[in-house]
């Protein structure tokens, strides 16, 4: 059969395929343009961005784990007025929408993010980090409660016209709880899953293998996780979700996709192959033409029950 449509569409952004970065895994764009071409992808997230500048967590900030990383890195970055005028020309070279990752400590400076990104050029959307659980204060913080996020979300639907995306925390007991205070709130789409909270410890040395002491556990081990909670959101709102956990494979993708993602994030994998997100792509076109699907986002949702 002829290439299927692989383009999908996320809160009026239009991409040409379902694949996206994940925040915090691939910088700023120049990483990863190095080895492929950015305007492959159907979204480039950044990694999150605050009012200021952040300096992030001491080392050590990541460790290895048998199925996946842990992460304290503490969301270093430059600010957004740096992002906006060293880091965001570049991205604008490339024919692909860039959605911020936007992070804070309080509700006023996620809003002033928002506001600032708002007029900046390039930028398509904000992924709204509630869910980062390595900062003291913020983040994680208001996305473990539904009313948290709602207050975040609400301030910053107001001060942007722009696509609001918030990240949701798998560290809650109920997430479509959370996901539903999100969209009443004024969300227009969600991403799920970010980091499970977890720590690992050197027994040489008796020590934490991270200076943070707890880290984000990403990678293979949190999919099932991750898969299961997009289900249940998918199942739970009527906006889009993006999938993120774990997602090494086309095949993986395709079953975020079944269970209800409009599109996926890669994160871990390209730490692996800095090329997973164009191998994921490719393989996402080899499923559909191989199973006679004319158009990707026919799959969304479509899992059978037993």
């Amino acid at each position: 059969m002829s290439n299927p449509n692989l383009s999908v569409e996320i809160a009026g952004i239009k991409m040409k395929n379902p694949v996206m970065t994940a925040s915090g895994t691939a910088g700023f764009g120049a990483e990863l343009a190095e080895f492929f071409d950015l305007g492959k992808l159907g979204a480039f997230v950044t990694k999150g961005i605050s009012l200021h500048p952040w300096r992030g967590n001491e080392p050590p900030r990541t460790t290895e784990t048998p199925a996946g990383m842990l992460n304290a890195i503490g969301l270093q970055n430059p600010g957004v007025d740096a992002f906006i005028s060293e880091k965001l020309p570049f991205l604008r070279k490339f024919d692909v929408p860039v959605m911020v990752n936007v992070v804070g400590h309080s509700v006023e400076e996620y809003v002033e993010v928002a506001r600032k990104l708002t007029d900046a050029e390039g930028v398509h959307g904000l992924e709204i980090n509630v869910s980062c659980p390595n900062v003291k204060q913020g983040c994680m913080v208001f996305g473990s409660s539904a009313k948290g996020i709602a207050e975040v979300v609400g301030a910053v639907r107001k001060a942007t016209s722009l696509p609001l995306i918030p990240k949701l925390t798998p560290n809650v007991t109920d997430i479509t709880e959370t996901a539903r205070a999100a969209v009443d709130a004024g969300a227009d789409a969600l991403s799920l899953i970010n980091t499970l909270l977890g720590t690992a410890i050197d027994v040489k040395t008796r020590t934490f293998k991270l200076s943070n002491i707890t880290g984000g556990l990403s990678g293979p081990a949190i999919k099932p996780i991750a898969l299961r909670m997009v289900y249940q959101v998918s199942q739970a709102v009527k906006v889009p979700v993006i999938g993120i956990g774990g997602i090494m494979t086309a095949t993986d993708a395709i079953e975020f996709i079944l269970a209800g993602a409009t599109a996926v994030q890669i994160g871990t994998a390209s730490f692996f192959n800095p090329m997973s997100c164009v191998l994921i792509i490719d393989g996402i076109a080899e499923y559909a033409r191989s199973g006679k699907v004319s158009d990707i986002n026919e799959l969304i949702g479509k899992v059978q029950l037993p």
